[in-house]
């Protein structure tokens, strides 16, 4: 019976065989748990710095990338693109990469920096240092860490040695056979510059009472671009997002005393967000050379002193840096004792020290924002909790949101505002009962908080700034922003010379990465031999089928012959 059936069976494939297969084998791979669409991924990059500043070449000079992927403690590396977690890289492993001639570098970050232990935020702010002190040839790119990425990082690692130490020889051979590789690929053209780069620096004013030109005048510079390792990552809420929330609420503050005939100074008040900043404050320098070199009547030449606002949203230690220490009795040393007597009024415990550095002309990057009106003659100093200008805090991806304690940086702005105001008042050495800005002129936390969430919602690197034919949304807000609390709001527009450029940007900043699901070489070789066995067994059954069937046939006879 069972013979009988086996003939039928031979008898139908054999008439309908080659459309069935074609039939079935669609519905085998469709019904399959393993889905083709897993072998291929497409995830957002943000390449490395990439920029030329008075010529001499910066971070990273290539972006085409088209390599297999390995994990950091997969050596060699030569012609790899490897895969490191932002946690477990050191400079050391970077030099390493960099020396072996690997074919790229892709840095996983935490989509939560904040979330890093303490100990590591050092480790890392020094790799940025580093990373960014020459210039590399190879492609280095930053991605957020998600879900798909490590299911393919820790795939990656199957295959590392660290892994393959803990197996044995008989586990090692179909492992070797059933792991995957990936492929990285980043195809579009290399790097160029980018066209019509212009750097704006927004500027307004607040006029005293009687005649603007005989009028004493005060300026409040903040610089409000971001800087990190990778421009798309940069979003530097403390530096120098706080910076810029304490000029718009100083604004925000002092404009009403300017709208009141009864409270309006005989001060002259200029406020500058300048662009630029994280680049040798470039848009600063704009910005002066347009008011001392031109012909129109500017009231920066003759300011009493420039206050630059840089990081001020943290610590209870706020530093007064200085080029040259003021003169006793003049309007910087007034200041000084304002702010320390300010401080003292406080709720909250703050102390406010003097630190006084010399521009040093042979550095590259000048340390502090107001060298740039100390280069022109010009009386300035900067505010910042950040004691040494080279504080890795100030270039970091690390500077997020919550770097920054609105707090403190209420309070602190509470003691500027209370600085400016003895100042233009004239009642220094005066005791107040109550400080000025209290009651219905007291500080906005809610209005600085605001900015401050909305200037760390962005990567904020100059490079993502600079203007073309259209403004910046960014651009555009912090206008519409002075614009409502200040007079003669306009822009100042830095434009690099095209002969000589003092800065080149580079583009793309961010671009799209694809990883392919790829099998190693000793896989092809075991799917060759699979497939040439199976060859074999049909092109045998195909030359001997006659013989199957004639066997089938005399089993079938001898079975029914028994029966009977």
């Amino acid at each position: 019976m069972y013979f009988e059936e086996a003939d039928s069976v031979f008898e139908f494939f054999r008439g309908n065989f080659l459309i069935y297969s074609l039939m079935f084998v669609p519905l085998i791979i469709v019904i399959s748990p393993i889905t083709p669409v897993l072998a291929a991924h497409e995830f957002t990059v943000y390449r490395m710095q990439h920029f030329d500043l008075h010529g001499t070449p910066h971070g990273c000079r290539s972006s085409v990338l088209n390599m297999e992927a390995k994990t950091l403690y997969t050596t060699p590396y030569t012609r790899r693109c490897v895969v490191a977690r932002l946690s477990e890289l050191t400079f050391a492993h970077y030099q390493d990469v960099i020396n072996q001639n690997a074919g790229g570098l892709l840095i996983l970050i935490p989509r939560n920096l904040s979330s890093l232990p303490a100990t590591e935020h050092m480790v890392i702010m020094e790799l940025e240092k580093h990373m960014l002190e020459d210039d590399v040839t190879i492609p280095i790119y930053f991605t957020y860490e998600t879900e798909e990425i490590l299911d393919m990082y820790y795939s990656m690692e199957q295959t590392s040695p660290l892994q393959q130490k803990t197996r044995s020889a008989a586990e090692e051979i179909p492992s070797s056979i059933t792991s995957s590789g990936y492929q990285l690929v980043v195809s579009g053209p290399q790097p160029k510059a980018q066209a019509d780069t212009q750097i704006v620096s927004i500027q307004g004013k607040l006029c005293g009472f009687g005649v603007e030109e005989q009028l004493p005048t005060v300026a409040i510079v903040a610089h409000y671009d971001a800087y990190g390792i990778a421009p798309g990552l940069s979003y530097g809420s403390d530096s120098n997002g706080s910076g810029v929330a304490a000029l718009l609420e100083l604004a925000r503050l002092l404009s009403r005393l300017y709208t009141n005939s009864r409270t309006h100074p005989r001060f002259n008040l200029l406020f500058l967000l300048s662009g630029g900043g994280k680049f040798n404050y470039q848009g600063t320098k704009k910005w002066i050379e347009d008011n001392i070199d031109s012909s129109d009547g500017s009231l920066l030449p003759d300011a009493l002193y420039t206050l630059c606002l840089d990081s001020i949203g943290d610590e209870d230690n706020l530093y007064l840096h200085v080029s040259k220490p003021p003169k006793e009795g003049s309007s910087g040393d007034i200041f000084y004792k304002e702010l320390q007597w300010a401080a003292a009024q406080s709720d909250m415990d703050v102390n406010i020290s003097l630190i006084h550095k010399r521009i040093n002309l042979a550095d590259e990057l000048l340390s502090w924002e107001h060298e740039r009106f100390s280069i022109r003659r010009l009386p300035a100093f900067t505010l910042s909790h950040l004691q040494s200008p080279r504080s890795l805090r100030k270039t970091t991806i690390l500077d997020t949101r919550k770097n920054v304690n609105v707090e403190k940086l209420a309070r602190n702005v509470k003691i500027i505002a209370e600085a400016l105001a003895r100042h233009m008042y004239n009642i220094s050495g005066e005791t107040l009962n109550t400080g000025i800005f209290s009651e219905g002129l007291s500080i906005q936390k809610e209005y600085l908080q605001a900015w401050i969430d909305q200037l760390s919602s962005q990567p904020r690197s100059a490079q993502t700034l600079v203007s073309g034919t259209t403004k910046h949304p960014l651009i555009s807000s912090l206008e519409q922003a002075m614009m409502r609390y200040l007079k003669d709001v306009k822009f100042s527009i830095f434009r690099p010379d095209k002969r000589e450029p003092e800065l080149m940007f580079y583009e793309p900043v961010s671009t799209m990465m694809n990883a392919y699901r790829v099998k190693p070489a000793i896989f092809d070789l075991f799917l060759a031999m699979v497939i040439g066995s199976y060859l074999g067994i049909v092109y045998l059954l195909i030359t001997n089928f006659y013989r199957l069937e004639r066997l089938m046939k005399t089993y079938s006879i001898s079975s029914k012959a028994k029966q009977s």
